[in-house]
């Protein structure tokens, strides 16, 4: 079979690697072999250790940091197929930390056991970047870089079509009754058969598949502030929505609690605070001793809300105290975040650094099985662009690469069967409605200050019903850069970027305004004290690019 990779993170660097034992192989990144959000992590890698840790256990924790949206069987897979996918990094040439032989773990936060593998101290991502990268050029795969994915092709496509422009509305007053006539028949939606991609001279090129994988990372750069790379641009759930592929969970945006305050943001791991450090107000004092039992070490939504609140109240940022590890041991310990911060004038080892929370993570994504099936048959998803509801309503500290890894093996090993869709959500997902998905008249352009300022002020740490709908209506009118092929001669990656990350963030809008009460990432300032967030999975259906009558609803 010939298979399509796009991205070159873990999970797109391991799921090339496995695949290609089998299959012909060819992985596209539109930036360099190294550049992911994989190559910036820190912290490490969450897997079960020796007793008393088990895989009930991480389970347990998975879920309870979930706010209890984590999908039962995702998570069981995720802790259980964990070990497995560790020896197979570790035989890929991935060097973890040992002390005395075994392998270091480091307790972090909503952990009950410390299981986090780590690499460099705090270079995990990298390290692991550096394994799979010397093992993807040492086999037989078919490396294309500084490629741009554009769109898949379906069967019935012709000459590989560009895109119509969408736009999200209001999905403030759906509900389960509106129904979108069409959206899917009975046969399904069309299977993949290639990828059509923007070369690095500029051409369009249209590659043959039987499979494509979206291993394209996460949306950060939606957000004024972000721990990612420049190149988290959403671009796979953009890719999946003009497909007529359903997305869940958009609205679950994780914000880092601990970015290093200033003009060039920089992650302070959560082990940092694993390894004792604490939180402080320009008064000296820890105030998340008064606001959750764990402290420092509670997850990460929570703590994240806490530094927000403390900022506004005190007018500056909250400062990270780890001088009471000791200067040799940060040093030794954190040497990457030492390096970071003395670039930005900050000598972390004697004194408490300002830290504001960021952008980091997307636990919705790409609705997949626990194999990366998406609904359309031919795609498949996995890693941070993939929602298998692992995290459900917000990710548990180091669970993302492991995620990776679990689920990247689990598709190369599935990759071989017959194209299908994913079986249809049961019933901890909900039913569609539907929505329009038009420019508005007159749309104007744009740039992706205007539009990251508007999603961290309207859909940021916190939200409200007000601030969506003006969102909405500011997206609405900015126009959708035009990706039709008679515009392709002058199509630029900046073009292809920016049409990914405006439907992208018309979809998260659109997703948070409908869910209406608060749960874990997503906190609703007009939602009732009493009025928990229901737990059910969100996912927008938005009919391909193809479709007579372009829509979308809200599953």
């Amino acid at each position: 079979m010939k298979i399509v990779v796009v991205g070159s993170g873990l999970a797109g660097l391991l799921t090339a690697v496995e695949a290609s034992e089998q299959h012909e192989v060819t992985l596209v990144t539109k930036g360099a072999l190294a550049d992911s959000n994989t190559a910036w992590a820190q912290g490490g890698v969450a897997v079960v250790g020796p007793q008393p840790d088990t895989v009930v256990a991480h389970v347990s924790d998975t879920r309870r940091a979930g706010a209890g949206l984590s999908d039962p069987a995702a998570a069981m897979a995720l802790a259980a197929d964990g070990p497995t996918a560790i020896d197979a990094l570790l035989e890929l040439g991935v060097t973890f930390d040992r002390e005395g032989g075994v392998l270091c773990r480091a307790l972090e936060a909503a952990h009950s056991y410390p299981r986090v593998l780590r690499a460099g101290g705090d270079a995990t991502g990298a390290e692991i970047v550096r394994a799979l990268v010397v093992a993807a050029l040492g086999r037989r795969i078919e490396i294309r870089e500084h490629t741009h994915a554009i769109d898949v092709v379906r069967e019935g496509d012709e000459d590989a079509p560009g895109h119509d422009a969408h736009a999200f509305s209001d999905l403030s007053d759906l509900s389960d009754d509106d129904a979108l006539p069409g959206a899917a028949d009975a046969s399904g939606p069309p299977a993949v058969v290639g990828l059509l991609v923007c070369t690095p001279q500029g051409d369009v090129e249209h590659l043959d598949a039987d499979a494509v994988v979206l291993a394209t990372g996460g949306a950060g750069q939606l957000y004024r502030a972000t721990t990612n790379p420049l190149v988290a641009t959403a671009d796979g759930v953009a890719i999946a929505l003009r497909a007529g592929a359903e997305v869940a969970d958009l609205e679950m945006v994780q914000f880092h609690p601990t970015v290093l305050a200033g003009e060039h943001p920089f992650l302070v791991s959560e082990a940092v605070r694993g390894e004792g450090a604490v939180l402080i107000d320009d008064a000296g004092r820890r105030f998340m001793v008064d606001v959750h039992p764990a402290a420092e070490l509670a997850p990460r939504d929570v703590v994240a809300r806490a530094i927000a609140e403390q900022e506004a109240r005190q007018g500056s940022p909250v400062r990270l105290d780890a001088t009471r590890l000791g200067a040799a041991a940060v040093a030794q310990r954190f040497p990457t975040i030492v390096a970071a911060c003395a670039e930005r004038g900050l000598d972390i080892t004697t004194e408490p650094v300002p830290v504001t929370p960021a952008a980091h993570y997307w636990m919705g994504g790409v609705r997949t099985d626990l194999a990366g099936r998406t609904s359309v048959p031919g795609l498949w998803a996995v890693g941070e662009v993939a929602c298998t509801g692992v995290h459900g309503a917000n990710r548990l500290a180091s669970n993302s690469l492991l995620e990776a890894a679990v689920f990247a093996r689990r598709v190369a090993a599935a990759l071989g069967e017959e194209p299908r869709a994913a079986a249809p959500s049961d019933g901890a997902w909900s039913l569609p409605a539907a929505v329009e998905l038009d420019d508005a008249p007159g749309a104007a352009d744009w740039d992706r200050g205007q539009l990251q300022e508007l999603l961290w002020e309207h859909a940021g740490l916190t939200r409200d019903g007000e601030g969506l709908a003006r969102a909405a209506s500011v997206l609405a009118g900015f126009a959708t850069p035009s990706l039709l092929p008679d515009a392709m001669l002058g199509l630029s990656a900046r073009d292809i970027e920016d049409a990914n990350m405006l439907l992208a963030a018309r979809a998260l809008v659109a997703a948070a305004a409908a869910r209406t009460g608060s749960l874990g990432a997503h906190t609703r300032r007009d939602a009732a004290a009493d009025a928990p967030g229901e737990k059910r999975h969100q996912v927008l259906l938005a009919p391909s690019r193809r479709s007579a009558g372009l829509g979308s609803s809200l599953v």
